[in-house]
Protein backbone atom coordinates (compact mmCIF):
# COMPACT_ATOMS: atom_id res chain seq x y z
CA UNK A 1 0.00 0.00 0.00
CA UNK A 2 1.11 3.34 -0.99
CA UNK A 3 1.31 5.62 1.87
CA UNK A 4 0.09 9.10 0.96
CA UNK A 5 -0.47 10.83 3.89
CA UNK A 6 2.71 13.25 2.66
CA UNK A 7 0.86 14.51 -0.57
CA UNK A 8 -1.70 16.29 2.03
CA UNK A 9 1.08 17.96 4.47
CA UNK A 10 -0.08 21.28 3.70
CA UNK A 11 -3.40 23.56 3.59
CA UNK A 12 -2.50 24.02 0.18
CA UNK A 13 -2.53 20.41 -1.07
CA UNK A 14 -5.92 19.73 -0.51
CA UNK A 15 -7.26 22.29 -3.50
CA UNK A 16 -8.26 20.80 -6.42
CA UNK A 17 -8.34 17.15 -4.99
CA UNK A 18 -12.06 14.93 -4.08
CA UNK A 19 -12.24 14.27 -0.75
CA UNK A 20 -14.17 11.97 1.33
CA UNK A 21 -16.04 13.23 4.47
CA UNK A 22 -17.29 10.45 6.67
CA UNK A 23 -19.99 11.96 9.29
CA UNK A 24 -22.19 15.02 8.53
CA UNK A 25 -22.24 16.33 12.00
CA UNK A 26 -20.48 18.68 13.94
CA UNK A 27 -16.72 17.56 13.00
CA UNK A 28 -17.99 16.65 9.55
CA UNK A 29 -19.57 19.73 8.26
CA UNK A 30 -16.72 21.18 10.04
CA UNK A 31 -14.50 19.55 7.76
CA UNK A 32 -16.31 20.06 4.69
CA UNK A 33 -16.93 23.81 5.42
CA UNK A 34 -12.55 23.60 5.59
CA UNK A 35 -12.24 21.70 2.83
CA UNK A 36 -14.64 23.84 0.43
CA UNK A 37 -12.70 27.43 1.47
CA UNK A 38 -9.81 25.10 0.48
CA UNK A 39 -10.61 24.46 -3.09
CA UNK A 40 -11.09 20.77 -2.79
CA UNK A 41 -14.50 18.73 -3.96
CA UNK A 42 -15.81 17.36 -1.14
CA UNK A 43 -18.03 14.33 -0.47
CA UNK A 44 -20.06 13.65 2.42
CA UNK A 45 -21.43 9.94 3.74
CA UNK A 46 -23.26 9.54 6.96
CA UNK A 47 -25.10 6.69 8.35
CA UNK A 48 -27.97 8.87 9.38
CA UNK A 49 -31.19 9.91 8.13
CA UNK A 50 -30.82 12.71 5.09
CA UNK A 51 -31.71 15.20 7.24
CA UNK A 52 -28.35 15.64 8.84
CA UNK A 53 -26.89 16.96 5.23
CA UNK A 54 -29.16 19.95 5.83
CA UNK A 55 -26.37 21.38 7.72
CA UNK A 56 -23.81 21.02 5.47
CA UNK A 57 -22.13 23.77 3.66
CA UNK A 58 -23.18 24.97 -0.46
CA UNK A 59 -21.02 22.63 -2.53
CA UNK A 60 -20.97 19.61 -0.23
CA UNK A 61 -22.38 16.76 -1.92
CA UNK A 62 -24.37 14.52 0.33
CA UNK A 63 -24.05 10.54 -0.88
CA UNK A 64 -26.26 9.47 2.07
CA UNK A 65 -25.32 5.90 3.55
CA UNK A 66 -22.23 3.91 1.49
CA UNK A 67 -19.89 1.37 2.56
CA UNK A 68 -17.41 1.87 -0.27
CA UNK A 69 -15.53 5.05 -1.49
CA UNK A 70 -16.25 6.33 -4.72
CA UNK A 71 -13.99 6.59 -7.50
CA UNK A 72 -11.51 9.41 -7.87
CA UNK A 73 -12.00 10.30 -4.16
CA UNK A 74 -8.05 10.96 -2.90
CA UNK A 75 -8.51 11.28 0.66
CA UNK A 76 -10.84 10.34 4.01
CA UNK A 77 -11.59 12.86 6.57
CA UNK A 78 -13.19 11.11 9.42
CA UNK A 79 -15.70 12.39 12.24
CA UNK A 80 -14.55 10.17 15.76
CA UNK A 81 -17.59 7.82 15.73
CA UNK A 82 -16.72 5.78 13.03
CA UNK A 83 -15.03 2.38 14.61
CA UNK A 84 -11.31 1.45 12.92
CA UNK A 85 -12.92 -1.93 11.26
CA UNK A 86 -15.59 0.24 8.84
CA UNK A 87 -15.84 -1.09 5.38
CA UNK A 88 -14.65 2.67 3.92
CA UNK A 89 -11.36 2.24 6.25
CA UNK A 90 -10.51 -1.02 4.75
CA UNK A 91 -11.50 0.22 1.29
CA UNK A 92 -9.46 3.01 2.00
CA UNK A 93 -6.25 0.98 2.94
CA UNK A 94 -6.79 -1.49 -0.30
CA UNK A 95 -6.25 1.74 -2.09
CA UNK A 96 -3.88 3.48 -0.14
CA UNK A 97 -5.85 6.33 0.39
CA UNK A 98 -4.90 8.57 3.43
CA UNK A 99 -7.74 8.73 6.22
CA UNK A 100 -7.35 11.87 8.40
CA UNK A 101 -8.94 12.17 11.53
CA UNK A 102 -10.60 15.19 12.58
CA UNK A 103 -7.55 16.36 15.10
CA UNK A 104 -5.04 14.99 12.27
CA UNK A 105 -6.91 16.80 9.43
CA UNK A 106 -6.60 20.44 12.04
CA UNK A 107 -3.11 20.07 12.13
CA UNK A 108 -2.29 19.76 8.87
CA UNK A 109 -4.45 23.23 7.83
CA UNK A 110 -3.25 25.40 10.28
CA UNK A 111 -1.74 28.54 8.97
CA UNK A 112 1.54 30.56 9.02
CA UNK A 113 0.53 31.87 12.27
CA UNK A 114 -0.60 28.92 14.18
CA UNK A 115 -1.81 28.34 17.97
CA UNK A 116 0.74 26.28 20.05
CA UNK A 117 -1.63 22.59 21.07
CA UNK A 118 -1.71 22.02 24.49
CA UNK A 119 -3.56 18.37 24.63
CA UNK A 120 -4.88 16.21 27.18
CA UNK A 121 -5.88 12.89 27.03
CA UNK A 122 -6.56 10.14 29.43
CA UNK A 123 -9.71 7.37 29.80
CA UNK A 124 -11.11 10.11 32.27
CA UNK A 125 -10.79 13.95 33.51
CA UNK A 126 -9.99 15.24 29.75
CA UNK A 127 -12.54 17.71 29.44
CA UNK A 128 -12.26 18.76 33.43
CA UNK A 129 -8.95 19.55 32.61
CA UNK A 130 -8.82 21.51 29.10
CA UNK A 131 -11.85 23.42 30.95
CA UNK A 132 -9.15 24.43 33.87
CA UNK A 133 -6.09 24.80 31.55
CA UNK A 134 -8.33 27.41 28.92
CA UNK A 135 -9.62 29.67 32.63
CA UNK A 136 -5.97 29.71 33.43
CA UNK A 137 -4.52 30.85 29.84
CA UNK A 138 -7.31 33.56 29.72
CA UNK A 139 -6.21 34.62 33.14
CA UNK A 140 -3.16 34.92 31.97
CA UNK A 141 -4.32 37.15 29.04
CA UNK A 142 -3.67 35.05 26.61
CA UNK A 143 -6.19 34.32 23.60
CA UNK A 144 -6.91 30.55 23.54
CA UNK A 145 -10.07 28.07 23.31
CA UNK A 146 -10.85 24.97 25.23
CA UNK A 147 -11.44 22.51 21.53
CA UNK A 148 -11.58 18.64 20.85
CA UNK A 149 -14.93 17.21 22.45
CA UNK A 150 -15.96 20.64 23.89
CA UNK A 151 -16.97 23.77 22.79
CA UNK A 152 -16.39 25.23 19.18
CA UNK A 153 -14.58 22.53 16.47
CA UNK A 154 -11.05 22.40 16.81
CA UNK A 155 -11.13 22.65 12.73
CA UNK A 156 -12.75 25.82 12.96
CA UNK A 157 -10.69 27.21 15.34
CA UNK A 158 -7.40 26.49 13.66
CA UNK A 159 -9.15 28.68 10.87
CA UNK A 160 -10.16 31.63 12.76
CA UNK A 161 -9.90 34.99 11.33
CA UNK A 162 -8.20 36.35 14.46
CA UNK A 163 -5.94 33.47 15.33
CA UNK A 164 -5.85 31.48 18.87
CA UNK A 165 -2.15 32.50 20.55
CA UNK A 166 -2.98 28.50 22.50
CA UNK A 167 -5.12 25.88 22.08
CA UNK A 168 -6.05 23.81 25.16
CA UNK A 169 -7.00 20.53 23.08
CA UNK A 170 -8.99 17.34 24.72
CA UNK A 171 -7.71 14.18 22.72
CA UNK A 172 -10.24 10.96 22.96
CA UNK A 173 -8.46 7.92 21.30
CA UNK A 174 -11.06 7.99 18.71
CA UNK A 175 -10.00 11.33 17.57
CA UNK A 176 -5.95 10.15 17.66
CA UNK A 177 -6.28 6.62 15.62
CA UNK A 178 -6.26 8.63 13.02
CA UNK A 179 -3.71 10.95 13.72
CA UNK A 180 -0.31 10.53 12.72
CA UNK A 181 1.86 13.67 12.65
CA UNK A 182 0.64 15.91 15.26
CA UNK A 183 3.40 17.32 17.44
CA UNK A 184 1.61 19.48 20.17
CA UNK A 185 3.58 21.86 22.32
CA UNK A 186 2.53 19.97 25.05
CA UNK A 187 0.87 16.71 25.63
CA UNK A 188 -0.94 15.09 29.03
CA UNK A 189 -1.81 12.05 29.81
CA UNK A 190 -3.62 11.76 32.73
CA UNK A 191 -4.45 7.94 33.44
CA UNK A 192 -5.55 4.68 31.20
CA UNK A 193 -7.91 2.12 32.65
CA UNK A 194 -9.95 -0.02 30.57
CA UNK A 195 -12.68 1.53 28.21
CA UNK A 196 -13.96 1.46 25.26
CA UNK A 197 -12.88 -1.26 23.94
CA UNK A 198 -15.64 -2.47 22.00
CA UNK A 199 -14.20 -0.29 19.60
CA UNK A 200 -10.19 -0.52 20.16
CA UNK A 201 -8.74 -4.11 19.09
CA UNK A 202 -7.22 -4.44 22.48
CA UNK A 203 -6.27 -2.50 25.77
CA UNK A 204 -2.58 -2.44 24.75
CA UNK A 205 -3.93 -0.72 21.64
CA UNK A 206 -6.00 1.72 23.24
CA UNK A 207 -3.08 2.96 25.40
CA UNK A 208 -0.88 2.61 22.66
CA UNK A 209 -3.02 5.66 20.80
CA UNK A 210 -3.31 7.63 24.14
CA UNK A 211 0.61 7.82 24.12
CA UNK A 212 0.90 9.65 20.99
CA UNK A 213 0.14 13.41 22.73
CA UNK A 214 3.29 12.75 24.05
CA UNK A 215 5.11 13.42 20.06
CA UNK A 216 5.79 17.24 20.63
CA UNK A 217 8.27 19.47 22.86
CA UNK A 218 6.39 19.08 26.20
CA UNK A 219 5.52 15.23 27.53
CA UNK A 220 3.59 15.12 30.65
CA UNK A 221 2.35 12.34 33.20
CA UNK A 222 0.24 11.31 36.01
CA UNK A 223 3.24 9.88 38.63
CA UNK A 224 0.49 8.32 40.37
CA UNK A 225 -1.30 5.83 37.74
CA UNK A 226 1.28 3.13 37.06
CA UNK A 227 0.11 2.29 33.35
CA UNK A 228 0.93 5.90 32.26
CA UNK A 229 4.06 5.86 34.20
CA UNK A 230 5.81 2.79 32.91
CA UNK A 231 5.35 4.06 29.15
CA UNK A 232 6.35 7.62 30.25
CA UNK A 233 9.47 6.61 31.98
CA UNK A 234 10.80 4.77 28.25
CA UNK A 235 9.84 7.76 26.34
CA UNK A 236 12.55 10.40 25.00
CA UNK A 237 11.35 13.54 24.80
CA UNK A 238 12.46 16.89 25.03
CA UNK A 239 10.99 18.05 28.11
CA UNK A 240 9.24 15.79 30.46
CA UNK A 241 7.48 16.90 33.55
CA UNK A 242 5.15 14.92 35.76
CA UNK A 243 2.61 15.38 39.10
CA UNK A 244 1.59 13.38 41.10
CA UNK A 245 -1.45 13.99 44.26
CA UNK A 246 1.28 13.79 46.97
CA UNK A 247 4.46 15.19 48.09
CA UNK A 248 6.32 15.56 45.49
CA UNK A 249 9.68 14.49 44.36
CA UNK A 250 12.24 16.59 43.13
CA UNK A 251 11.48 18.60 39.63
CA UNK A 252 7.63 17.52 39.95
CA UNK A 253 4.43 19.16 40.36
CA UNK A 254 2.42 18.09 43.45
CA UNK A 255 0.66 18.71 47.15
CA UNK A 256 2.52 19.93 49.78
CA UNK A 257 1.18 20.74 53.17
CA UNK A 258 -2.70 21.09 51.77
CA UNK A 259 -1.18 23.63 48.55
CA UNK A 260 -1.12 22.89 45.50
CA UNK A 261 2.80 23.34 44.39
CA UNK A 262 4.91 23.62 40.99
CA UNK A 263 7.98 21.75 40.35
CA UNK A 264 9.88 24.38 42.26
CA UNK A 265 7.51 23.95 45.29
CA UNK A 266 6.15 27.15 44.71
CA UNK A 267 2.17 27.02 46.43
CA UNK A 268 -0.22 27.44 43.87
CA UNK A 269 -3.45 27.25 45.27
CA UNK A 270 -4.89 25.53 48.30
CA UNK A 271 -6.14 21.87 47.79
CA UNK A 272 -9.68 22.87 48.97
CA UNK A 273 -10.24 25.33 46.75
CA UNK A 274 -10.38 22.90 43.91
CA UNK A 275 -13.43 22.41 42.36
CA UNK A 276 -15.31 20.10 41.54
CA UNK A 277 -13.82 18.46 44.60
CA UNK A 278 -11.80 15.55 44.85
CA UNK A 279 -8.28 13.55 44.07
CA UNK A 280 -8.80 13.51 40.70
CA UNK A 281 -9.76 16.69 40.02
CA UNK A 282 -6.81 17.55 41.85
CA UNK A 283 -4.68 15.79 39.25
CA UNK A 284 -6.66 17.24 36.78
CA UNK A 285 -5.72 21.01 38.20
CA UNK A 286 -2.39 19.98 38.38
CA UNK A 287 -1.66 18.73 35.22
CA UNK A 288 -3.68 22.24 33.86
CA UNK A 289 -0.87 23.88 36.08
CA UNK A 290 1.93 21.86 33.87
CA UNK A 291 0.76 22.29 31.00
CA UNK A 292 -0.13 26.26 31.15
CA UNK A 293 3.52 26.59 32.81
CA UNK A 294 5.21 25.38 29.16
CA UNK A 295 3.92 28.77 27.81
CA UNK A 296 5.01 30.90 30.08
CA UNK A 297 2.07 31.14 32.77
CA UNK A 298 2.70 32.28 35.99
CA UNK A 299 2.19 30.64 39.91
CA UNK A 300 -0.29 33.36 40.64
CA UNK A 301 -1.80 33.23 36.76
CA UNK A 302 -2.34 29.58 37.30
CA UNK A 303 -3.68 29.85 40.49
CA UNK A 304 -6.34 32.73 39.63
CA UNK A 305 -7.36 30.29 36.76
CA UNK A 306 -8.15 27.78 38.91
CA UNK A 307 -9.79 29.39 41.11
CA UNK A 308 -12.00 31.01 38.68
CA UNK A 309 -12.99 28.41 36.98
CA UNK A 310 -16.65 27.21 36.69
CA UNK A 311 -17.29 23.00 36.45
CA UNK A 312 -19.02 21.91 34.03
CA UNK A 313 -22.25 20.10 34.44
CA UNK A 314 -22.88 16.44 35.59
CA UNK A 315 -19.07 15.99 37.14
CA UNK A 316 -19.46 15.86 40.84
CA UNK A 317 -22.47 18.19 40.85
CA UNK A 318 -23.86 18.95 44.35
CA UNK A 319 -27.85 19.35 43.62
CA UNK A 320 -29.26 19.48 47.32
CA UNK A 321 -29.05 18.17 50.82
CA UNK A 322 -32.66 16.71 52.04
CA UNK A 323 -32.72 15.28 55.19
CA UNK A 324 -28.62 15.44 55.82
CA UNK A 325 -29.06 13.34 52.48
CA UNK A 326 -26.57 14.74 49.91
CA UNK A 327 -27.43 14.14 46.25
CA UNK A 328 -24.50 14.03 43.61
CA UNK A 329 -24.66 14.18 40.02
CA UNK A 330 -21.64 12.30 38.43
CA UNK A 331 -23.48 11.16 35.21
CA UNK A 332 -20.12 11.69 33.31
CA UNK A 333 -18.77 8.87 35.35
CA UNK A 334 -19.31 6.22 32.16
CA UNK A 335 -16.61 3.89 33.21
CA UNK A 336 -15.88 1.59 36.40
CA UNK A 337 -12.33 4.20 36.39
CA UNK A 338 -14.16 7.32 36.98
CA UNK A 339 -17.10 5.87 39.23
CA UNK A 340 -13.71 4.74 41.22
CA UNK A 341 -12.36 8.26 41.62
CA UNK A 342 -16.06 9.56 42.71
CA UNK A 343 -16.49 7.14 44.75
CA UNK A 344 -13.18 7.94 46.42
CA UNK A 345 -14.84 11.32 47.22
CA UNK A 346 -17.50 10.40 49.58
CA UNK A 347 -17.38 8.49 52.62
CA UNK A 348 -21.21 6.94 53.15
CA UNK A 349 -22.84 6.17 49.49
CA UNK A 350 -25.70 5.14 48.57
CA UNK A 351 -24.65 4.05 44.75
CA UNK A 352 -26.77 4.65 41.31
CA UNK A 353 -24.97 2.78 38.53
CA UNK A 354 -25.12 1.00 35.26
CA UNK A 355 -25.67 1.45 31.68
CA UNK A 356 -23.60 -0.09 28.78
CA UNK A 357 -19.93 -1.10 30.55
CA UNK A 358 -18.94 -1.86 26.77
CA UNK A 359 -16.91 -4.68 27.86
CA UNK A 360 -15.13 -2.92 31.36
CA UNK A 361 -14.64 -5.31 33.99
CA UNK A 362 -16.55 -4.13 37.29
CA UNK A 363 -15.16 -6.27 40.15
CA UNK A 364 -12.04 -4.26 40.97
CA UNK A 365 -14.15 -1.17 41.40
CA UNK A 366 -17.29 -3.22 43.45
CA UNK A 367 -14.37 -4.84 45.57
CA UNK A 368 -12.29 -1.69 46.77
CA UNK A 369 -15.42 0.43 47.50
CA UNK A 370 -18.16 -1.85 48.96
CA UNK A 371 -17.05 -0.55 52.37
CA UNK A 372 -18.30 2.68 51.04
CA UNK A 373 -21.47 1.57 50.02
CA UNK A 374 -24.72 1.49 52.48
CA UNK A 375 -26.62 0.35 49.31
CA UNK A 376 -27.08 0.15 45.61
CA UNK A 377 -29.91 1.23 42.95
CA UNK A 378 -28.67 -0.36 39.67
CA UNK A 379 -30.54 0.25 36.33
CA UNK A 380 -29.85 0.23 32.22
CA UNK A 381 -28.39 -2.72 29.97
CA UNK A 382 -25.98 -4.07 32.26
CA UNK A 383 -27.56 -3.52 35.49
CA UNK A 384 -27.20 -7.34 36.20
CA UNK A 385 -23.29 -7.52 35.80
CA UNK A 386 -23.21 -4.95 38.49
CA UNK A 387 -25.53 -7.07 40.63
CA UNK A 388 -23.45 -9.98 40.31
CA UNK A 389 -20.23 -8.36 41.52
CA UNK A 390 -21.86 -6.67 44.65
CA UNK A 391 -23.35 -10.50 45.36
CA UNK A 392 -19.76 -11.27 44.87
CA UNK A 393 -18.06 -8.90 46.81
CA UNK A 394 -20.88 -7.42 49.44
CA UNK A 395 -23.38 -10.23 50.11
CA UNK A 396 -24.75 -8.54 52.49
CA UNK A 397 -25.50 -4.83 51.01
CA UNK A 398 -29.50 -3.96 50.35
CA UNK A 399 -29.75 -3.83 46.41
CA UNK A 400 -32.63 -2.30 44.48
CA UNK A 401 -32.63 -3.17 40.64
CA UNK A 402 -34.84 -1.07 38.62
CA UNK A 403 -35.70 -2.79 35.11
CA UNK A 404 -37.78 -0.15 32.94
CA UNK A 405 -35.86 1.80 30.61
CA UNK A 406 -38.97 4.45 29.84
CA UNK A 407 -38.80 7.90 31.00
CA UNK A 408 -39.95 7.35 34.58
CA UNK A 409 -36.71 4.57 35.35
CA UNK A 410 -34.65 7.63 36.97
CA UNK A 411 -37.59 8.45 39.07
CA UNK A 412 -37.82 5.33 40.69
CA UNK A 413 -34.16 5.05 40.94
CA UNK A 414 -34.23 8.11 43.05
CA UNK A 415 -37.51 7.24 44.75
CA UNK A 416 -35.38 3.79 45.63
CA UNK A 417 -32.56 5.36 46.78
CA UNK A 418 -33.73 8.07 48.50
CA UNK A 419 -35.96 5.37 50.84
CA UNK A 420 -32.31 3.79 51.23
CA UNK A 421 -30.51 6.98 52.74
CA UNK A 422 -30.22 8.32 56.08
CA UNK A 423 -28.80 11.81 57.38
CA UNK A 424 -25.05 11.79 56.47
CA UNK A 425 -25.08 9.67 53.49
CA UNK A 426 -25.13 10.57 49.86
CA UNK A 427 -26.68 9.68 47.07
CA UNK A 428 -24.21 9.40 44.31
CA UNK A 429 -24.85 9.17 40.55
CA UNK A 430 -21.87 7.70 39.56
CA UNK A 431 -22.94 4.90 36.83
CA UNK A 432 -19.72 3.21 36.02
CA UNK A 433 -21.19 3.19 32.42
CA UNK A 434 -22.02 4.78 29.18
CA UNK A 435 -25.91 5.98 28.89
CA UNK A 436 -27.21 5.26 25.25
CA UNK A 437 -28.71 1.92 26.63
CA UNK A 438 -31.12 4.33 27.92
CA UNK A 439 -30.44 8.67 26.75
CA UNK A 440 -28.82 9.89 24.10
CA UNK A 441 -25.74 11.29 26.23
CA UNK A 442 -24.45 11.16 29.74
CA UNK A 443 -25.79 15.01 29.91
CA UNK A 444 -29.54 13.69 29.38
CA UNK A 445 -29.30 10.78 32.11
CA UNK A 446 -27.58 13.65 34.53
CA UNK A 447 -30.66 15.88 33.68
CA UNK A 448 -33.19 13.14 34.53
CA UNK A 449 -31.32 12.60 37.53
CA UNK A 450 -31.51 16.23 38.59
CA UNK A 451 -35.15 16.38 37.44
CA UNK A 452 -36.22 13.19 39.46
CA UNK A 453 -34.02 14.44 42.78
CA UNK A 454 -35.90 18.12 42.51
CA UNK A 455 -39.37 16.56 42.48
CA UNK A 456 -38.64 14.67 45.50
CA UNK A 457 -36.96 17.90 46.84
CA UNK A 458 -40.86 19.42 45.85
CA UNK A 459 -42.63 16.51 47.40
CA UNK A 460 -40.65 17.04 50.78
CA UNK A 461 -41.43 20.40 50.82
CA UNK A 462 -45.19 19.93 50.32
CA UNK A 463 -45.43 17.13 52.57
CA UNK A 464 -43.55 19.33 55.20
CA UNK A 465 -45.76 21.83 55.26
CA UNK A 466 -48.86 19.47 55.10
CA UNK A 467 -47.49 17.90 58.15
CA UNK A 468 -47.04 21.87 59.52
CA UNK A 469 -50.94 22.69 58.76
CA UNK A 470 -52.23 19.66 60.29
CA UNK A 471 -50.02 20.41 63.54
CA UNK A 472 -51.85 24.12 63.52
CA UNK A 473 -55.11 22.95 62.92
CA UNK A 474 -54.53 20.69 66.25
CA UNK A 475 -53.05 23.42 68.30
CA UNK A 476 -56.66 25.57 67.08
CA UNK A 477 -58.62 22.98 67.86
Amino acid sequence: MVDQQSDFAAPEDFAGQTVLVCGARLAGTSAARALLALGAQVLVTDSGPARVADGLPAGARFLGAITDVPPGVQALVTSPGLRPDHPLFSAARTRGLPVFGELEFAWRIRGERAARWLMVTGTNGKTTTVRMLESILISAGIRTLAVGNVGVPIIDAVLAEEPYQVLAVEASSFQLHHSATIAPWAGALLNIAPDHLDWHDSMQQYAMEKTKVWAGTYAVANADDPAVAGPFAAIRAEHKRSFVVGEPSAGQYGVHDGMLVDDRQRPLLPVDDVRPPGAHNTANALAAAVLAETVGVTPQQIAAGLRAFVPDPHRNEFLVELNGVRYVDDSKATNPHAAAASLAAFGRVIWIAGGQLKGAPVDGLVAEFAPRMRAAVLLGQDRDVIAAALARHAPDLPVIIVSRTDDDAMRDVVAAATSLAAAGDVVLLAPAAASLDMYPDYATRGRAFATAVAEQAAHRADAGQADAGQADAGQTL
